[in-house]
């Protein structure tokens, strides 16, 4: 697997909401409604990193979850990051919000 360069990175943060590229890996948080649906969010992403064979490390404090992702093997981002980064949004179902939609 290749490590991805910080141009390559860059390129593809762009498609990806809420995601940050910081000390080699990929990091964001999610805040949920209370700490049953936050570690229900866990529970959901810990099978899709089971069939992908690739684990976050990460922290759940109450309802707010952290998520750092690296492939340790190289040293810093490699395609399967962002693969289960694009995982992790579509079960968290993150989205950008209309500012109107809120009205």
């Amino acid at each position: 697997m290749k490590k991805l360069t910080t141009l390559e990175i860059e390129e593809r943060l762009v498609k990806l909401i809420d995601w940050e590229y910081e000390n080699d890996a990929l990091i964001t948080d999610f805040e949920f409604d209370n700490f049953k649906d936050c570690m229900s969010a866990m529970n959901r992403i810990a099978f899709e990193c089971e069939a992908l064979n690739h684990h976050p490390e990460w922290t759940n404090i109450y309802n707010t979850l952290e998520i750092k992702l690296t492939t340790h093997d190289v040293g810093g981002v490699t395609d399967l990051d962002f693969k289960l980064a694009t995982a992790i949004n579509k079960i968290v179902e993150v989205e950008e919000i209309d500012e109107d939609e809120e009205d």
